[in-house]
């Protein structure tokens, strides 16, 4: 069935009820294994996804599945600790409810992570990238259909997907902060399965820096509210093809990977918010 307004609301006043009406200054999706930035968050209540009338529970192990309202200081955050996805089995109007939520809830600025596979030469695993743009390379778009006309227009412009000025601001912070971060463009597929090395050196050409298989519906879906998005990937592994070991890929050296990571992610996002 569908994903309607009706039933976007029926989660808001959900929401609303568990946290209050108060709306939220940011929300933010956490990616793969890098739910613990919700223990950054004070005062933070929790929702789990299963008390949300259309919130299907993630699949995918690094994906918890529950929602926090907390504070970084004077801001107050919403936090998707977990999404869904297409490769699951999901529809993208889905695969997208959060950010339909945020947008119903008129926050209007979102943040998205992601872990994804590092195609960029210099790139390692670890590194943290500011999505620079992206490329839906998924063969599906998660406005297709009829137009939600009260959220956003039909035709979304997507000349600035991704915030310029949030992103100078993370970079700042970042600077700031010693954590040394990357810039570049994010191509999204479908998944589930890792790319060929074919595919990959066929991404370098097309311009992608790193690769995964989330985060572009959502960004789209955030622009047809018309939110400002700052993205944040960690590269999780050499994309296929790309590795100096030549090394098979799978999801358990994404999660290892996340949990090397994840103290300077969490300060690095932590710091941002608490500025903006």
């Amino acid at each position: 069935m569908p994903i309607t307004f009706e039933h976007i609301h029926a989660d808001l006043e959900k929401l609303q009820q568990h946290f209050g009406t108060k709306r939220p200054d940011v929300a933010v999706i956490l990616g793969s294994g890098l739910g613990s930035f919700v223990n950054q968050l004070t005062t933070s209540k929790r929702i789990s996804y299963t008390e949300l009338p259309h919130f299907p529970r993630p699949g995918v192990q690094g994906h918890k599945g529950d929602c926090y309202l907390g504070s970084i200081g004077d801001k107050t955050v919403l936090a998707f600790c977990g999404r869904f996805h297409y490769y699951e089995g999901h529809n993208l109007d889905v695969v997208t409810l959060p950010v339909r939520l945020a947008g119903a809830w008129k926050i209007k600025t979102l943040v998205v992570t992601n872990a994804s596979g590092g195609i960029h030469p210099d790139f390692v695993p670890g590194d943290l990238m500011f999505i620079q743009d992206q490329i839906n390379l998924s063969g599906v778009n998660p406005l297709r259909g009829p137009n939600m006309n009260e959220f956003g227009e039909r035709f979304v412009d997507m000349s600035e997907a991704y915030d310029q000025a949030l992103r100078e601001h993370g970079k700042t912070i970042a600077k700031k902060l010693n954590i040394s971060t990357k810039e570049g463009v994010y191509i999204g597929v479908s998944g589930p399965c890792y790319e060929t090395p074919a595919e990959i050196r066929a991404f370098r050409t097309m311009g992608a820096d790193a690769v995964g298989m989330s985060t572009v519906p959502e960004v789209i879906v955030a622009k047809h509210h018309g939110m400002k998005v700052l993205g944040i990937s960690m590269i999780a592994n050499y994309a296929a093809g790309t590795s100096p070991k030549q090394k098979l890929i799978n999801h358990q050296e994404v999660l290892d990977q996340s949990k090397e990571t994840e103290k300077r992610f969490c300060s690095l996002l932590q710091e941002i918010i608490h500025t903006l």
